[in-house]
């Protein structure tokens, strides 16, 4: 190795004498104290033999054996002062030696501790400071998407959701959004634009692919997530960071907000999409006056007012849905139309379909369990026809969906909630029509029937603007649809079925009470001047049958509303319908008003008629027979109402080719009735 290359370590110098001097000493003392300890303990001893030979006498003194210890000391005297300063000199340093060191240490550990004190302040500051800050996550890079998606170059995008290779349908829906929103377009002529409606229906899926398919119109795809204030915000915070606004780190949220609201104002390309801008009210604060893009909501409300132009997401058709439930369970391949599935499959899944009144996220939800269970569709139609385990369907969400994490029941329950916080007599209205057919329920039913809906609901039906608010709120959430030309609401029928299935048995007979009474109210007495007014209500009639058998619901009005249901239907020609309901009306009047009773005389006759008309020629002639008996014990022989009794009787012998007997009932019924007439003359003015 060359002298040049070689390295030497650099000389350290050695520290000065008395940093070395004071630990030795330091370290001295302990010593130091434990010699001048035992000096002094022997001291004292030596003391304490000089006094006990002083009290012996004088002679001790003497004795060479008490000077023993310090006659070496009383020889040398100069050495023993000598040796006495060094000890002390010695001692002195050592005591001060490790007092400095004792010292020394002690502001060492106050500096240490002033150190983490400062550490601690530091962190606290940077904690405020990040609290003060607004809340935002990590914006994703401008031109990132998720695998196997194409995005034009140099978009700038923050779509969250992956493209949903099972979309299905909603063509028109997107057609007339790509019309309202055309590109090139003045601004202050493209107003905003809506998809609306319930919870589950699609409506998010349904921006998604707007964004998807329309992306080469666009420079900017912004997606925020409005249905909370924190989220509004942290979404636009998330915008300004992908524009690298100034005021993307600014303490204050509203400058934030304002600065993207200024940039929307001021460029062009961009679409703004607000998903589940629920309440309008809070969104529209995010939504910049003017600008020369477009805006899309997808919302529940249904009254946009002058914020936007709605477009309403309708349930699937029967086929629509099909092809959805059988590409979502993997039965056919995604793009394989509905006619590659077998016939049995094809008709099972309209029955799927039907069952969920079109609702794609419940039919996702059972295209999932069909995949992952490996099921038939008729298995799954069975278990979902059972009240406890279709329940159990219904807030299963199954499969791996980030897109709609939440099943139908548990979507639709945070709705209910929030109704019954805002309104409770709402609450009750839905729960009511929960009981009632879904589909135009007319409102004369809530206030003609208040009497019978209970302390909270009564007061609101009765009070047309009160009860406009509580309709209201079910808008809100796209819970029920009102059509203000027939009068009517209509409710989805899952809707249904999720609120019966968070009532209690106690809560659910009594709004089946609730809804057969006030059915009963608006239902009127059959006649053909009335089968308008019944044919508006036969549907909810017919719903509340199978709730009077459901829970065994035995009072009058419920009679008196199966009665006149089965009467109109007999007069439509519905017989094989109207025969239950007559069935049940007589068993109901029988067991509340007794077998004697002239009501339950009518009811008899109703139902004979019916067999009459049917053909049942014995069994109507046996309730001919026992309803005549009955109103002739009840009221009389010759009450004009067993007049009315003969002559049905007659007809029917008629047409059973028994002239002679039927003759025999008309002359007594015509004798009936002119003694009647007789005996209560009509006056003449």
């Amino acid at each position: 190795m060359s002298r040049s290359s070689q390295t030497h370590a650099p000389v350290q110098p050695r520290p000065p004498f008395w940093t070395r001097v004071i630990p030795l000493f330091a370290r001295l003392w302990r010593v130091i104290l434990w010699i001048w300890g035992t000096v002094i303990v022997g001291g004292f001893l030596i003391g304490v033999v000089f006094v006990s030979l002083v009290t012996k006498g004088t002679s001790g003194l003497t004795d060479p054996r008490t000077w023993v210890v310090i006659q070496p000391l009383l020889a040398h005297p100069l050495l023993t002062i000598i040796a006495l300063i060094i000890a002390g000199i010695i001692t002195l340093s050592a005591f001060l030696a490790h007092r400095h060191q004792k010292n020394g240490a002690q502001k060492q550990e106050q500096v240490h501790e002033e150190a983490l004190v400062d550490i601690a302040k530091a962190a606290r500051t940077a904690l405020e400071e990040l609290k003060a800050r607004p809340v935002a996550s990590p914006p994703p890079p401008s031109n990132t998407v998720p695998p196997n998606q194409e995005i034009p170059p140099g978009t700038t995008w923050n779509v969250p959701f992956r493209r949903n290779p099972l979309f299905t349908g909603r063509q028109d829906v997107l057609k007339k959004l790509h019309d309202q929103l055309p590109t090139g377009k003045a601004a202050a002529l493209t107003q905003p634009q809506a998809i609306r409606g319930l919870g589950g229906i699609g409506k998010t899926q349904t921006a998604v692919e707007y964004a998807y398919r329309y992306r080469d119109d666009y420079q900017y795809i912004f997606w925020v997530r409005a249905d909370k204030r924190e989220e509004l915000v942290t979404d636009f915070a998330t915008i300004a960071s992908l524009l690298n606004l100034p005021e993307k780190n600014a303490q204050d949220q509203t400058v934030i907000v304002q600065a993207v609201k200024r940039w929307l104002e001021t460029h062009s390309g961009w679409l703004l999409i607000l998903d589940n801008a629920d309440y309008l009210e809070m969104a529209s604060q995010f939504i910049p006056p003017g600008g020369k893009g477009h805006l899309l909501l997808t919302t529940r409300a249904q009254a946009m007012g002058h914020l936007a132009q709605s477009v309403e997401i309708e349930k699937m058709e029967p086929d629509e849905g099909a092809i959805f439930l059988l590409r979502r369970a993997r039965i056919i391949a995604q793009e394989a139309p509905l006619d590659t599935a077998s016939t049995t499959d094809q008709a099972k899944a309209r029955e799927i379909v039907q069952a969920m009144d079109g609702l794609p996220l419940a039919l996702d939800q059972a295209g999932a369990y069909i995949e992952e269970t490996r099921s038939m569709l008729a298995s799954y139609l069975d278990i979902y026809e059972k009240q406890k385990q279709r329940t159990e369907l219904l807030r299963r969400r199954g499969g791996v969906d980030p897109d709609h994490p939440l099943p139908v029941a548990s979507t639709w329950s945070l709705s209910f909630q929030k109704v019954e916080q805002a309104n409770p007599a709402a609450a009750d209205l839905l729960r009511l029509c929960a009981l009632l057919s879904p589909d135009a329920i007319p409102e004369e039913i809530f206030t003609q029937g208040a009497p019978d809906l209970g302390q909270s609901l009564e007061p609101v039906a009765t009070d047309q603007m009160k009860l406009d608010l509580a309709i209201g709120e079910l808008l809100k959430y796209s819970l029920v649809h009102r059509n203000p030309d027939t009068k009517t609401l209509t409710i989805h029928r899952l809707v249904q079925a999720v609120l019966r299935d968070e009532m209690n048995e106690k809560m659910q007979r009594q709004w089946a009470e609730r809804a057969v009474r006030a059915v009963n109210r608006v239902f009127p007495e059959v006649g053909y001047e009335t089968w308008p007014r019944c044919k508006r209500y036969i549907s909810h009639a017919q719903v509340c049958a199978l709730l009077i058998d459901q829970w065994g619901l035995e009072f009058p009005e419920a009679a008196r509303l199966l009665n006149e249901a089965g009467w109109y239907l007999k007069e439509r020609g519905q017989y094989t319908e109207a025969e239950p309901f007559s069935q049940r009306a007589l068993a109901i009047r029988e067991r509340i008003l007794g077998p004697e009773h002239n009501v339950v005389a009518n009811s008899r006759a109703n139902l004979g008629l019916l067999y009459q008309a049917q053909g049942k020629y014995a069994e109507a002639e046996l309730l001919y027979q026992r309803a005549l008996a009955i109103v002739e014990k009840a009221l009389g022989r010759e009450h004009p109402d067993v007049a009315t009794y003969l002559e049905n009787y007659a007809v029917l012998l008629r047409k059973t080719r028994r002239k002679d007997e039927a003759q025999k009932l008309e002359a007594r019924a015509r004798e009936i009735r002119a003694k009647h007439e007789r005996e209560n003359p009509v006056k003449r003015e």
